[in-house]
């Protein structure tokens, strides 16, 4: 979940500037502290080291300027050791090597033994510094750098992407992957620039045209312009080069007072977006998941969603698109808990893997122990072309929400909830639904982006709620049907950014426990569409109502009972049942954000939290 980016200039030049920027780029992975080292052009390996955001350390680097031709940095979100100066990155062995590192070495206590056996001195409580005193060790022993990182790897177990640079070596930078992502950049060949390295290619948007991922097992050598990759064999191999998907442009706030204000408003465009060229006369084609899309397909019987967090939240609502529009049996699992104990796999079952990144760590661990279960096919669901997920599944849908900065997901979920709307229908026309119901819901998936602009309307209106509920310590979020889901998303998104404690349930299940937390002093944020369920939750503000709990309820029905106290939020509509849980959400998505800037807190960069979540 760290940030890791590394520039390599010809002679003479400083890649301090470009380091920071990159790090300002990717501190949505983690803002605990922040680092960077680099090899001066008088041959000395300097490194500066702060706690807190990449602010403090340019403040830092400001007062006690540092510029080399190569470098290294990091932002961390703390996982072994709390944030501190001595527990930051880069670590450093000696005076003459640094290197970044993100993931988890599962061996670090034995291996932390055996190095303070042979006389090191450790100085942090980190994972990391064992790789770093490792490489060291086979560096003394007359190793070169390339050699020495491959020698430390094969002690290491667990997880890592690493950068490391040497004052010995200093035209060099030498990196490695296993189980978190990291990407090579070619930079344009009239510029300074000779070589780059990142955890995400937005860190070298406008520096390197051109990327490569590397994949598990690889280790990369980049120097004089040039990039040697050996994969895990120890053979030399050549990995595709892609352009780079991030622009400039793309990673700025466009005049929003945050990333996440930004992103929610965006929505209408991404979803345009991920239905373009989805949609062909009236109907989806199965080549939108990949070439074999159309014989896994017509032999799904059954569809297993394994995500986590807010991809979670849209694999249940997918879940009931699924199950009802197409017919097939659907699950939706949290990743983390399907990985010990997988439902039961049958003939034609297919499983989905939902994530915003495409490094989910769990996600990832899900979908390769499903390669040895039996599945029919694997289908990955993804915002980020070249991600891992998307090049472990044989079938792949690539959303087109853009970049996403701000920690708490937005358009992630309303384009992933379209990507499973869609499979639902290509699985439908293969279990011979009727035309009318395959014409209506691509009807309502052309109706879905102007729907989700007229929830952007309601800003003002949300905001006036936000400001009410910010004094409270507890929310409740009730919802049924497909709006279930949405209130399950509203709540983790005001937990997230606000730090309010808030829960959702289905409104059906108020008298089975939660109805004992209601009082004049509990918030209600009820979903009440004029839909299939509308009299029995009409029947649940009432059993709230009598109790004295506070309703706020957001609703597109204009017969509505009357609620004494109960503060109303006109929702336009009513739309289609795709449609609707969409707008839902895009409204829970504004309450959150304004609840959270009335509170003062970070809403970007929420405590405790990070995006990318690449450790299990």
């Amino acid at each position: 979940m760290c940030g890791i980016v590394a520039f390599l200039t010809a002679p003479g030049g400083n890649v301090v500037p470009r380091l920071l920027a990159g790090l300002d780029r990717l501190e949505y992975r983690g803002y605990d502290s922040a680092g960077l080292a680099v090899v001066t052009s008088e041959g000395i390996l300097a490194a500066r080291r702060t706690v807190g955001k990449v602010a403090c350390l340019r403040e830092d680097i400001a007062r006690d300027p540092v510029h080399g031709p190569v470098g290294i940095a990091h932002t961390r979100w703390a996982t072994h050791g709390r944030p501190s100066v001595p527990n930051a990155h880069p670590h450093l062995s000696g005076d003459t090597l640094a290197l970044v590192h993100n993931g988890i070495i599962e061996n670090q206590v034995l291996l932390r033994a055996e190095l303070e056996s042979a006389g090191y001195v450790f100085r942090s409580e980190t994972d990391s510094e064992v790789i770093v005193h490792l490489i060291h060790r086979a560096r003394r022993q007359g190793a070169s750098l390339p050699e020495a990182v491959a020698e430390a790897r094969s002690r290491l177990e667990g997880t890592y992407a690493i950068a490391v640079i040497d004052r010995d070596e200093p035209a060099t930078i030498v990196a490695a992957r296993e189980g978190s992502p990291l990407v090579v950049g070619f930079p344009d060949p009239d510029g300074e620039l000779l070589g780059a390295l990142a955890s995400d290619p937005a860190a070298l948007a406008g520096f390197a045209s051109r990327v490569l991922y590397l994949e598990d097992g690889d280790i990369a050598v980049v120097r004089g312009g040039n990039v040697d990759v050996v994969e895990h064999k120890g053979s030399p191999t050549a990995r595709a080069v892609h352009d780079n998907p991030c622009h400039p442009a793309a990673l700025d706030r466009g005049g929003f007072r945050h990333y996440m204000l930004k992103e929610i408003h965006e929505q209408p465009v991404a979803v345009e977006r991920t239905l373009e060229s989805r949609l062909v006369r009236g109907h989806v084609p199965d080549e939108i998941f990949g070439p074999q899309a159309a014989g896994v397909l017509s032999a799904t019987r059954s569809v297993h969603l394994v995500a986590c967090g807010t991809s979670y939240h849209a694999s249940l609502l997918g879940r009931r698109v699924l199950g009802r529009l197409a017919g097939v049996e659907t699950l939706a699992e949290v990743a983390s808990e399907y990985r010990y104990q997988p439902p039961p796999v049958g003939p034609g079952s297919l499983i989905v893997a939902v994530s915003q990144s495409g490094e989910t760590a769990d996600t990832l661990a899900a979908v390769r122990q499903a390669r040895t279960l039996g599945y029919e096919s694997l289908l990955g669901i993804c915002n980020v072309a070249g991600s891992s997920l998307l090049r472990e599944t044989p079938l792949a849908f690539l959303t087109q929400a853009g970049p996403e900065i701000g920690v708490a997901s937005t358009k992630a979920f309303s384009t992933q909830t379209v990507g499973l709307y869609l499979l639902a229908l290509a699985l439908a026309r293969h279990r011979t639904a009727s035309s009318q119901s395959l014409a209506e819901g691509t009807q309502a998936l052309h109706q879905l982006p102007d729907a989700l602009r007229t929830a952007l309307d309601l800003e003002p209106s949300v905001k006036g709620v936000a400001e009410e509920i910010a004094e409270d310590a507890h929310v409740l979020y009730i919802g049924r049907g497909n709006h279930y889901p949405v209130a399950l998303e509203g709540a983790l998104k005001l937990k997230e950014i606000s730090y309010i404690h808030a829960e959702a349930y289905p409104a059906g299940e108020l008298k089975h426990g939660p109805l004992a937390l209601v009082d004049h002093r509990m918030p209600v944020v009820a979903l009440v569409p004029r839909d299939e369920l509308f009299e029995k939750m009409t029947s649940n503000l009432a059993e709230i109502s009598a109790r004295g709990g506070r309703l706020y309820i957001f609703t597109d029905a204009v017969d509505l009972p009357s609620f004494p106290g109960a503060r109303i939020v006109p929702v336009p509509g009513p739309w289609p049942p795709l449609v609707s849980p969409l707008v839902y959400t895009v409204v829970l998505q504004l309450l959150a954000y304004h609840t959270a800037v009335a509170k003062g807190t970070d809403v970007d960069q929420p405590r405790n939290l990070a995006k990318s979540v690449t450790v299990e």
